[in-house]
Formats: C-alpha cells, sequence, structure tokens
C-alpha cells in the first residue's frame, strides 16, 4: 500500500482535472494490491481463489432460494431482516478484521495532496471491488427480486440495489475511518482477539431465536419487528421494493427519501472524518505531554482501593484484565459464557436458579495460575516476596482483586436467572450456593498457583500453555475443580436438605449467610496453606512461569 501511495503522489497533481481522475485511479490501484498480493505465495492465491469460489457458490444458491420466496406470505419480513444483518456485518466486520483489507486504512494517505470529497468518492468506488460487495451484491438482488411485483416494484428493485450495495459499503467505510487509529492501535489488536467469541456467541443467539421462532408459530412473530426495521437504513431500500409492489407509493417514495438521506449522512460523516485524521496528529504523540497525575492512574476509581501493598496489587491485577489481550480474552469469555448458560437455559424453560452457579464457577478459573499470567514479569514481583507473609499478601491481594469483579456478577447472574425462572424464592438459596463456589475457587486456585504453575506464551492467541507443561496445566486445572465440589459439599448437601424437608422449605433463606461464611472461611484457609508453598518454591516457580 506504500508503494501504491507513491504511485496515486506521482499520478495525481493537485486540481480539478486531478479530482477527475482519481477516481478510475483509485480502481485501478485496489485491482493492482489484489493481483499483486496474489504473485508471492501460491497458499495466498489459493486461499483467495477458493474464497471466491466459495462467496459465488453460495452467492448463488443464497440468490436462488431468496428469489424461490417471490410470492410467499412473509418474504418481506425475511428479506428486509436480512437485509439490516448484512448492514450490521458490513459495520462491525472493520472492527474485528482490521488487517483484513489494508486499503481501510487511509492513514496512508493523509501526507499526500488529495482533497477529502473526492478521496471519499474515489475509495468509494475502489471499496466496490472485491469478494464481499460481490457476496453482498448476490444478496442484494436476490431480495429484491423476493419482493418485487408489477412495474413499479421492478423499477423500485433496480434503484434498490446499488443503493443497499452503496450504503453497506460507506456503512463500512465510516466506521472503519472513524476509528482507525483504534484499529492500528494495541486495542484494536485486542478487539480482533475478541472477535472469535463475540461471533460464537452470535452464533449461539441466532441458533436459540431460530428455536425460538419455529417453535412459537414461525415467520408471523417477527412481523413486529421487521415493521420497525424496514425504516432504518439501508434495510429501507429493500423496504421501498415490498412497498412498491404492494401498492403503497408514498410509503415507499418515504423509504427512498430516507435510503437517500442515510447514504448522503454516511458519506458527510466519511468525509467529516477523514479530514480530521488528516489534520490531527496521532494521540499516542499527545499522552506523553499529559499531566503526571493522569499518566501514572493516579485518582479516579483506584483511589477506593486499599493502600500499599494490597492495593498496589488488585490494581496490577485489574490492570491486566484491562490491557493484556489474552488475559482480557479470558475474562470476557468467563463474564459472557457464565451468564449465556444460565440464562439461555432459563429462556427455553429447562434451568434451575441453582444454574447460576457456573458464571462463579468461570470467573473463579481466572485464579489458577495466578503467577503464570505475569509470564516473566514474574521476577519483579518475585524480588518482594521474603516469606510467607509477604506471599500471604500477594496472593490475597489477587484474590481480593478477583472477588471485587466475581461477588457482584455472581448476584447479577443468580438475580437474573431467578427473574427469567419466576423463582425468587431460591434467589437466596442459589446465591449462597454461587458465594460458596466462589470462595472455594479462590481456595483451590491459590493452591494450584504454588503448585502447579506453568507459562503463558506471549505469541499467539490460541496458545495457552507452554510445550511440555499441558500436564500441569490439567492438573492444577481440573484437580482444583473437583477439589473446588469438595470443599462446597456441605453447603449443596445443606441445600438438599432444605429442599427435600417440606417443613424446611421456609428456611433455604440460611444457605445464603451459610455460604457466605463457608466461603470466606475456604478463602482464608486456602490463602494460608498456600502462602508458605509458594515462599518455600518461589524458584521453582519462577522458573516454570518463565518458560516459553
Amino acid at each position: 500500500m506504500s508503494a501504491a501511495a507513491g504511485t496515486v503522489a506521482t499520478a495525481t497533481p493537485v486540481g480539478g482535472g486531478a479530482e477527475a481522475s482519481l477516481t478510475p485511479l483509485f480502481v485501478r490501484l485496489k485491482l493492482s494490491l489484489l493481483r499483486n498480493g496474489l504473485k508471492g505465495s501460491s497458499k495466498r492465491k489459493a486461499a483467495w481463489i477458493s474464497s471466491l469460489l466459495f462467496a459465488l457458490v453460495v452467492g448463488f444458491f443464497v440468490t436462488l432460494g431468496l428469489a424461490m420466496l417471490h410470492g410467499h406470505t412473509h418474504a418481506g419480513t425475511v428479506v428486509v431482516l436480512l437485509a439490516a444483518l448484512l448492514a450490521l456485518g458490513w459495520a462491525v466486520m472493520p472492527l474485528f478484521f482490521p488487517s483484513g483489507d489494508e486499503t481501510l486504512d487511509p492513514s496512508r494517505l493523509v501526507m499526500l495532496p488529495l482533497r477529502p470529497r473526492p478521496l471519499v468518492r474515489a475509495l468509494l468506488a475502489s471499496s466496490l471491488v472485491g469478494i464481499g460487495p460481490l457476496f453482498t451484491l448476490c444478496l442484494a438482488v436476490g431480495s429484491v427480486v423476493a419482493v418485487a411485483r408489477g412495474a413499479a416494484g421492478v423499477v423500485a428493485a433496480v434503484a434498490a440495489v446499488p443503493l443497499l450495495l452503496l450504503g453497506c459499503v460507506a456503512l463500512a467505510r465510516a466506521v472503519a475511518t472513524a476509528n482507525v487509529r483504534l484499529l492500528s492501535s494495541r486495542k484494536g489488536r485486542d478487539l480482533a482477539l475478541l472477535s472469535g467469541l463475540l461471533i460464537a456467541i452470535g452464533a449461539q443467539v441466532v441458533n436459540f431465536g431460530s428455536q425460538r421462532l419455529f417453535q412459537d408459530g414461525g415467520l408471523a412473530q417477527l412481523e413486529p419487528v421487521e415493521a420497525v426495521v424496514r425504516w432504518l437504513p439501508p434495510a429501507t431500500a429493500v423496504g421501498m421494493v415490498d412497498s412498491a409492489g404492494r401498492g403503497a407509493y408514498g410509503e415507499a417514495a418515504a423509504q427512498l427519501a430516507l435510503t437517500l438521506g442515510a447514504l448522503a449522512g454516511l458519506l458527510w460523516f466519511w468525509e467529516r472524518s477523514l479530514t480530521k485524521l488528516m489534520v490531527t496528529p496521532d494521540g499516542s504523540t499527545i499522552a506523553a505531554a499529559a499531566p503526571r497525575k493522569e499518566r501514572d492512574g493516579a485518582g479516579g476509581v483506584w483511589s477506593l482501593l486499599p493502600d500499599g501493598r494490597t492495593g498496589a496489587v488488585m490494581q496490577r491485577t485489574l490492570r491486566y484484565a484491562v490491557r493484556d489481550p489474552k488475559t482480557k480474552a479470558a475474562w470476557v469469555s468467563a463474564l459472557a459464557i457464565g451468564m449465556i448458560v444460565p440464562v439461555f437455559n432459563a429462556l427455553q424453560g429447562t434451568g434451575s436458579v441453582y444454574l447460576a452457579c457456573f458464571g462463579s464457577g468461570m470467573l473463579g478459573v481466572q485464579m489458577y495460575n495466578q503467577f503464570g499470567q505475569d509470564t516473566s514479569a514474574f521476577w519483579m514481583v518475585a524480588q518482594t516476596i521474603s516469606g510467607p507473609r509477604d506471599a500471604y499478601e500477594e496472593l490475597r491481594a489477587r484474590a481480593a482483586a478477583l472477588a471485587l469483579v466475581t461477588v457482584p456478577y455472581a448476584v447479577l447472574v443468580t438475580a437474573v436467572t431467578a427473574a427469567l425462572l419466576g423463582n425468587w424464592a431460591g434467589f437466596p438459596a442459589a446465591l449462597g450456593v454461587s458465594l460458596a463456589v466462589v470462595g472455594a475457587m479462590l481456595c483451590t486456585g491459590a493452591l494450584a498457583s504454588a503448585h502447579f504453575p506453568y507459562s503463558i506464551p506471549t505469541e499467539g492467541a490460541f496458545k495457552n500453555v507452554a510445550p511440555g507443561q499441558g500436564g500441569l496445566a490439567w492438573m492444577g486445572i481440573f484437580g482444583g475443580m473437583f477439589a473446588s465440589a469438595v470443599i462446597c459439599s456441605p453447603v449443596i448437601a445443606l441445600v438438599i436438605w432444605l429442599n427435600v424437608a417440606d417443613d424446611l422449605h421456609g428456611l433455604r433463606w440460611l444457605v445464603l449467610p451459610a455460604g457466605i461464611a463457608w466461603g470466606a472461611l475456604a478463602t482464608w484457609a486456602g490463602l494460608r496453606l498456600a502462602a508458605p508453598a509458594v515462599s518455600r518454591k518461589l524458584p521453582e516457580i519462577l522458573t516454570a512461569v518463565s518458560k516459553g
């Protein structure tokens, strides 16, 4: 792209003629980038050709399937919602996969003598070259064929296809340009790292929704949603075809006006973001001149933490969860899956309020391998541990940081599950078990961190254990989870007893204070037992977590 930018600079003098020739030049530039990108590697060429063929085959069958909906009662509902999902995909994909298309980075062109408005036109035209726009074109054609009826519908369909395509591409470009500094920063890479998780969660949501859809009356129950979405651009382009085909010409005209207005607004926002990008310095040069207090992170929410070593360790642990990509991915995965499992089971009518304990267990796993999460930087922490007391304070602060998030989260998950099931009578007991699980996981996590430490490689998004240490990881995590279940068994036995005995149902609230006390006792005991082991085995731990 840098060499191509030089081509633009030499081939585009400043002036009116340059603006006229900029669009075809950028289209040829995009074609050159695609062609040159396939020259160096046969694997890359095979992957691109395979992707193209896959997109063509899938696009053909999807278009055929949509066309076969022509005349179906709910064809308009399907294609309008499909257009909205298509636009949503175009909006979020640049945030998740910023490295997929290097032409999404307009900051490469900021030093060239180009005006924003002709640059927007040129980038929009070049963005129409690629596999994504081709697949979108297929879906757009199939969507309008499904709902086009009569001469008015056909005329509207001819206009709707390019409007939908341009709306999706302009939306993607506007989002990418507005967030280009984010996409090229560490936070952008963190966002890309989490994209797989978000897509997996979205797939579960779609799967659950489709099951409910076909169980509870089919596509008819989507009509209220479609009635709203058909007025949201760029889905209004497909809604316009449906309205024109039904003879609702006033409605079709209003949807056409909304579509054109939204497209004009996106192009204006894109141009404005591009202008700001060209004249605003990179934020990384401004951060160095920020006040010392702001750069050091003093004040704010951190001032609420305790003073001394405890507060410092808690802040370090929480900063890891926010800043380190792998730690962040683990935390977000635990938070998302811990909520999804009990909530989805409750929505399906097959859940139990006690399934909320799953969320506590997911977050509790973050206590395991505490020192391995520090990677090679643990040697700095090791310098501050001179005996069991220092080790106890270190582990206690790490457990407190985890509890600071886990305890409110357990309350939230339990409350949501109880509300969905309508079982508020079981809320205290379920919360008591959840908090007992938190305490047990903190206990066994501290012990596992002391006796089964392992290294987490810094490279590779999906490598979480260094070669040769897989056995340590399995022993620590699964052995600790089994031990946690054993530790929680008295609280679980209390719940079973109170639920089985008919005359004791009114005393189930006692599980809540019992679970809090038992969890606190388990945490204290685990930290007390793990601290001497950490102090004694510090060189071994340092060696284990520094591998890889």
